[in-house]
Protein backbone atom coordinates (compact mmCIF):
# COMPACT_ATOMS: atom_id res chain seq x y z
CA UNK A 1 0.00 0.00 0.00
CA UNK A 2 1.35 3.41 -1.02
CA UNK A 3 2.16 6.57 1.42
CA UNK A 4 -0.44 9.45 1.44
CA UNK A 5 2.20 11.02 -0.63
CA UNK A 6 2.18 8.38 -3.67
CA UNK A 7 5.46 6.85 -2.43
CA UNK A 8 6.41 3.81 -1.30
CA UNK A 9 5.11 -0.01 -1.89
CA UNK A 10 2.15 -0.22 -3.88
CA UNK A 11 0.16 -2.99 -4.69
CA UNK A 12 -1.52 -3.87 -8.31
CA UNK A 13 1.53 -2.31 -10.14
CA UNK A 14 1.29 -2.14 -13.96
CA UNK A 15 3.95 -3.84 -16.34
CA UNK A 16 4.54 -0.35 -17.44
CA UNK A 17 5.88 1.10 -14.12
CA UNK A 18 7.94 -2.13 -13.63
CA UNK A 19 9.82 -0.28 -16.53
CA UNK A 20 12.92 1.41 -15.93
CA UNK A 21 11.69 5.32 -15.45
CA UNK A 22 13.89 6.68 -18.36
CA UNK A 23 12.23 4.54 -20.82
CA UNK A 24 8.59 5.68 -19.51
CA UNK A 25 9.66 8.89 -19.89
CA UNK A 26 10.89 8.48 -23.30
CA UNK A 27 7.60 6.56 -24.86
CA UNK A 28 5.95 9.84 -22.97
CA UNK A 29 8.02 11.93 -25.02
CA UNK A 30 7.59 10.27 -28.23
CA UNK A 31 3.99 10.14 -27.44
CA UNK A 32 4.28 13.65 -27.55
CA UNK A 33 6.22 14.13 -30.68
CA UNK A 34 4.01 12.21 -32.54
CA UNK A 35 1.14 14.24 -31.41
CA UNK A 36 2.71 17.12 -32.17
CA UNK A 37 3.48 15.79 -35.98
CA UNK A 38 -0.35 14.24 -36.48
CA UNK A 39 -1.85 17.10 -35.06
CA UNK A 40 -1.28 21.13 -35.68
CA UNK A 41 -2.48 22.19 -32.24
CA UNK A 42 -3.59 19.34 -29.05
CA UNK A 43 -6.30 20.32 -27.12
CA UNK A 44 -6.94 18.57 -23.72
CA UNK A 45 -9.20 18.48 -21.22
CA UNK A 46 -8.49 18.22 -17.49
CA UNK A 47 -11.08 18.19 -14.37
CA UNK A 48 -11.30 19.44 -10.88
CA UNK A 49 -13.59 16.63 -9.28
CA UNK A 50 -14.20 17.92 -5.98
CA UNK A 51 -16.80 15.93 -3.38
CA UNK A 52 -18.52 17.14 -0.98
CA UNK A 53 -16.22 16.32 2.06
CA UNK A 54 -13.56 18.75 0.95
CA UNK A 55 -11.36 16.36 -1.47
CA UNK A 56 -10.52 16.72 -4.66
CA UNK A 57 -9.55 13.33 -6.80
CA UNK A 58 -5.89 12.99 -8.44
CA UNK A 59 -4.64 10.49 -10.34
CA UNK A 60 -0.99 9.13 -11.16
CA UNK A 61 -0.03 7.91 -14.15
CA UNK A 62 2.21 5.20 -14.79
CA UNK A 63 4.40 7.73 -17.77
CA UNK A 64 4.81 10.31 -15.58
CA UNK A 65 5.63 11.63 -12.34
CA UNK A 66 3.24 13.35 -10.14
CA UNK A 67 -0.04 13.34 -9.38
CA UNK A 68 -2.56 15.37 -11.51
CA UNK A 69 -6.52 16.17 -12.05
CA UNK A 70 -7.42 13.20 -14.37
CA UNK A 71 -8.27 14.20 -18.15
CA UNK A 72 -6.41 13.68 -21.70
CA UNK A 73 -6.98 14.63 -25.07
CA UNK A 74 -9.81 15.55 -27.10
CA UNK A 75 -10.04 13.21 -30.13
CA UNK A 76 -11.18 14.76 -33.44
CA UNK A 77 -15.14 14.72 -33.53
CA UNK A 78 -15.39 14.66 -29.61
CA UNK A 79 -16.65 17.49 -27.68
CA UNK A 80 -15.28 18.68 -25.17
CA UNK A 81 -17.94 17.48 -22.49
CA UNK A 82 -17.50 13.81 -24.49
CA UNK A 83 -13.48 13.82 -23.88
CA UNK A 84 -14.00 14.95 -20.28
CA UNK A 85 -16.74 12.41 -19.46
CA UNK A 86 -14.63 9.89 -21.25
CA UNK A 87 -11.48 10.52 -19.61
CA UNK A 88 -13.21 10.27 -15.93
CA UNK A 89 -14.66 7.13 -16.58
CA UNK A 90 -11.52 5.63 -18.02
CA UNK A 91 -9.08 7.37 -15.09
CA UNK A 92 -11.22 6.91 -12.37
CA UNK A 93 -15.19 5.02 -13.00
CA UNK A 94 -16.89 8.75 -12.35
CA UNK A 95 -19.89 9.23 -14.19
CA UNK A 96 -20.86 13.13 -14.70
CA UNK A 97 -24.35 13.23 -12.86
CA UNK A 98 -24.54 16.63 -13.91
CA UNK A 99 -22.85 19.58 -15.78
CA UNK A 100 -19.68 20.46 -15.61
CA UNK A 101 -18.42 23.92 -14.98
CA UNK A 102 -15.65 25.30 -17.44
CA UNK A 103 -12.80 26.80 -15.24
CA UNK A 104 -10.79 28.22 -18.09
CA UNK A 105 -8.78 27.23 -21.08
CA UNK A 106 -4.68 27.27 -20.63
CA UNK A 107 -2.07 27.65 -23.25
CA UNK A 108 0.67 24.90 -21.77
CA UNK A 109 3.68 25.58 -23.26
CA UNK A 110 5.57 22.96 -20.92
CA UNK A 111 4.28 20.42 -23.23
CA UNK A 112 4.22 21.99 -26.43
CA UNK A 113 3.84 25.79 -27.44
CA UNK A 114 0.38 24.37 -29.37
CA UNK A 115 -1.11 22.55 -26.58
CA UNK A 116 -4.13 23.87 -24.80
CA UNK A 117 -5.85 22.52 -21.68
CA UNK A 118 -9.47 23.06 -21.03
CA UNK A 119 -10.35 22.68 -16.68
CA UNK A 120 -13.71 22.08 -15.81
CA UNK A 121 -14.87 21.97 -12.38
CA UNK A 122 -17.06 18.88 -11.74
CA UNK A 123 -19.07 18.44 -7.84
CA UNK A 124 -22.06 16.42 -9.62
CA UNK A 125 -20.68 12.83 -9.93
CA UNK A 126 -20.86 9.14 -9.08
CA UNK A 127 -17.94 6.65 -8.70
CA UNK A 128 -19.11 3.46 -9.90
CA UNK A 129 -16.31 2.10 -7.74
CA UNK A 130 -12.81 2.19 -6.84
CA UNK A 131 -10.45 2.30 -10.04
CA UNK A 132 -7.98 -0.39 -9.81
CA UNK A 133 -4.44 0.46 -11.41
CA UNK A 134 -4.07 -0.46 -15.08
CA UNK A 135 -1.70 0.11 -17.68
CA UNK A 136 -2.34 4.52 -18.49
CA UNK A 137 -2.90 4.44 -14.47
CA UNK A 138 -1.14 3.66 -11.42
CA UNK A 139 -3.73 5.19 -8.68
CA UNK A 140 -6.87 7.17 -8.40
CA UNK A 141 -7.50 8.55 -5.40
CA UNK A 142 -8.91 11.37 -3.29
CA UNK A 143 -7.41 13.90 -1.31
CA UNK A 144 -8.38 16.70 1.53
CA UNK A 145 -7.46 19.71 0.14
CA UNK A 146 -5.94 21.11 2.54
CA UNK A 147 -2.97 17.83 2.53
CA UNK A 148 -2.34 17.19 -1.48
CA UNK A 149 0.34 14.84 -2.23
CA UNK A 150 4.22 16.15 -1.78
CA UNK A 151 4.52 15.20 -5.82
CA UNK A 152 1.55 16.61 -6.71
CA UNK A 153 2.24 19.43 -9.95
CA UNK A 154 2.68 22.81 -9.76
CA UNK A 155 0.09 22.97 -12.84
CA UNK A 156 -2.60 20.59 -10.86
CA UNK A 157 -1.81 22.77 -7.38
CA UNK A 158 -2.23 26.51 -9.08
CA UNK A 159 -5.64 25.47 -10.63
CA UNK A 160 -6.88 24.01 -7.65
CA UNK A 161 -5.65 27.10 -6.09
CA UNK A 162 -7.80 29.39 -8.78
CA UNK A 163 -10.79 27.29 -7.81
CA UNK A 164 -10.57 26.90 -4.40
CA UNK A 165 -9.15 29.91 -3.17
CA UNK A 166 -10.09 32.59 -5.60
CA UNK A 167 -6.34 33.19 -7.08
CA UNK A 168 -5.53 34.85 -10.34
CA UNK A 169 -6.08 33.06 -13.59
CA UNK A 170 -3.43 33.04 -16.01
CA UNK A 171 -3.99 32.11 -19.21
CA UNK A 172 -0.67 29.84 -19.54
CA UNK A 173 -0.60 26.49 -17.38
Amino acid sequence: MSNEDGSGPRSGTSGIELMPRGLRRLAGKALHIYFRLRRGMTLGVRAAVLNEAGEVLLVRHTYTPGWHMPGGGVEPNETLADALAKELREEANIALTGPAALHGIFLNRHTSPRDHVAVFIVRAFAQSAPKQPDVEIAEARFFPLSALPETTTPGTRRRLAEIVEGTARPDEW
